[in-house]
C-alpha cells in the first residue's frame, strides 16, 4: 500500500470554538466560513445559544448577530459542555465578566478534568466560582466587577490564558498572562484582529491586554485543524513511496511541532502556497515519506504539538531507534490518562512502550507489532492515533469506540479509507 492523493482536513477545532464565542461578544453580524461542525464545536454553539446568541446551525457559511460584551443572559439551565475543555473554560471567562450566575456541567470524562487552574486566576480577578470537591465540575460561576490581574502560570495553556484574557475582556479590565512556555495563541490573535488593545511580550510567553468598549464583528475563513493533519501526514510519513497534500491548513507556529518533529525524524515537509488569511498563517502541506529515526520531544516543544502525542507515540513504533516524550505531564489530564492509555495500548500490540511520570518511551519494532484491541476510553486522539496505526503497519487494530471521532473530526473514517485503498 501507498499512501497518495489529497484531504481536506475540516476547520480547525480551537479557530471554530474561538469564532463563535468572539462573534457572540461583538457588535454586529459576524460572517464564519469553514467552521468545524463537530460534537465540541456543537457545544460551544449550543451554551451560547443558551445565552441568547441566535446561532443558526453549523454548516460551511454561517453569520449571526452578536450581542455585545455585556449582552449575554443568564441561562435558564446549567451550560452543557459536553466532551469539551475548551467549551468549559473559555466560556468560564466570559461568564466571569457578566453580573450573573451560571453553571457549567459535561460529560463523564470531561467531569473528571481539572478546573482549578482556570478557577483560580477568575477568582483573583473578583469572580466567585465554585468546583466540586475534586477541583472539576459542575463549575459555578458568579460573575461581575472584575479587577486586573498579573498572572504568572505554571502550565502553557491556551485555555487558562484565553479564559483570563475573555475575563478581562468582558470585564473591561487590564490583564496580563506570563506562561513558561508559549501555548497557542488564537485568542490574541482574534482580538488583535477585532480591535482589542493585545500585547506580546518580548519573550513570546507573556501576553497583555487593555479592552476596549466593544468588539468588532469577525469575517472569517477557518483554515483546516493542523492537529487533524497530523493524522494523515503521520500516515503518509509512516509508508514508504507515499506522498500526500494537504491544503488549506492552519500553520501557527504555536501549532506546528508535529510537522516540524517528523522532519527531524527524517520525513520530507514540504510547506506550500503559504499566506496569511484572519490574522492565522495558511498553507498547504506535502509530505514525502523518507524513513523514520526515532527522536526525543521535551520542553517549549511540548505545547506545539500536544494534541499530537499520542499519534508520535503510535509512529514511534515504526521508527528506527528509540523515541522519547517528556515534559507531557499535561497528557494525563486530558480526554483520557493519555500516557497511561497509550502505552498500555502500543503493548497489547506487541510494542516495547514504558510509561514516565511526564511522558513515554517507545522503541521502535515494526516486525514487532501484531493485531489485537484497542481501548479508547471514548478519547477520539487515541481512536485516531491508532487507527493510523494499524493502517501503516499493516494489521488489523479493533477500535472500541470509532465513533467518538466525532468530538473533532467526524469524517475521519471515510477521508481514511479513501487514501488507503
Amino acid at each position: 500500500m501507498r499512501v497518495r492523493g489529497t484531504v481536506q482536513v475540516p476547520g480547525d477545532k480551537s479557530l471554530s470554538h474561538r469564532a463563535l464565542i468572539f462573534g457572540a461578544l461583538g457588535t454586529g453580524t459576524s460572517r464564519v466560513r469553514g467552521i468545524l461542525e463537530s460534537a465540541d464545536v456543537q457545544a460551544t454553539a449550543e451554551c451560547l445559544r443558551a445565552m441568547g446568541v441566535e446561532i443558526p446551525a453549523l454548516r460551511d457559511d454561517i453569520a449571526f448577530a452578536g450581542r455585545g460584551l455585556r449582552g449575554l443572559r443568564a441561562p435558564s439551565a446549567p451550560l452543557d459542555a459536553m466532551n469539551s475543555g475548551t467549551t468549559a473554560r473559555l466560556l468560564a471567562g466570559v461568564l466571569a465578566g457578566h453580573p450573573m450566575r451560571a453553571t457549567v456541567v459535561g460529560d463523564a470524562s470531561l467531569s473528571r478534568r481539572p478546573m482549578r487552574r482556570v478557577a483560580r486566576p477568575l477568582m483573583a480577578m473578583g469572580a466567585t466560582v465554585e468546583l466540586s470537591s475534586d477541583g472539576t465540575l459542575p463549575m459555578t460561576i458568579t460573575g461581575g466587577q472584575l479587577h486586573s490581574v498579573d498572572l504568572v502560570t505554571d502550565v502553557a495553556s491556551a485555555q487558562v490564558k484565553s479564559a483570563v484574557l475573555l475575563a478581562g475582556l468582558v470585564g473591561g479590565v487590564r490583564v496580563s498572562v506570563r506562561e513558561p512556555a508559549k501555548s497557542r495563541d488564537h485568542t490574541e490573535r482574534m482580538l488583535a484582529a477585532l480591535g482589542s488593545g493585545v500585547e506580546v511580550g518580548e519573550s513570546d510567553a507573556q501576553v497583555t491586554l487593555t479592552p476596549g468598549d466593544t468588539l468588532q464583528p469577525l469575517d472569517m475563513d477557518i483554515p483546516g485543524d493542523p492537529s487533524s493533519a497530523a493524522f494523515f501526514a503521520a500516515l503518509a510519513a509512516a509508508v514508504p513511496g507515499s506522498e500526500l497534500l494537504l491544503p488549506n491548513v492552519c500553520l501557527n507556529p504555536t501549532r506546528t511541532g508535529f510537522l516540524n518533529t517528523l522532519e527531524r525524524m527524517g520525513v520530507e515537509v514540504t510547506l506550500e502556497d503559504r499566506r496569511v488569511s484572519g490574522g492565522e498563517p495558511v498553507g498547504t502541506v506535502r509530505v514525502r515519506a523518507r524513513g523514520l529515526l526515532g527522536r526525543a520531544v521535551g520542553g517549549q516543544m511540548v505545547p506545539t504539538m500536544i494534541d499530537e502525542l499520542p499519534l508520535l507515540a503510535c509512529l514511534a513504533t515504526l521508527a528506527e531507534g528509540e523515541t522519547v516524550i517528556r515534559d507531557a505531564h499535561e497528557l494525563r489530564a486530558k480526554e483520557s490518562d493519555r500516557i497511561a492509555a497509550v502505552v498500555a495500548n502500543l503493548r497489547a500490540l506487541g510494542a516495547d512502550a514504558e510509561e514516565r511520570p511526564d511522558g513515554l518511551r517507545v522503541m521502535g519494532n515494526r516486525g514487532a507489532l501484531h493485531a489485537g484491541a484497542v481501548t479508547t476510553f471514548g478519547d477520539h486522539r487515541l481512536a485516531m492515533a491508532f487507527a493510523v496505526l494499524g493502517a501503516a503497519a499493516g494489521i488489523d487494530i479493533a477500535i472500541d469506540d470509532r465513533a467518538c471521532v466525532a468530538v473533532s473530526y467526524p469524517g475521519f473514517w471515510g477521508d481514511l479509507a479513501a487514501v488507503t485503498q
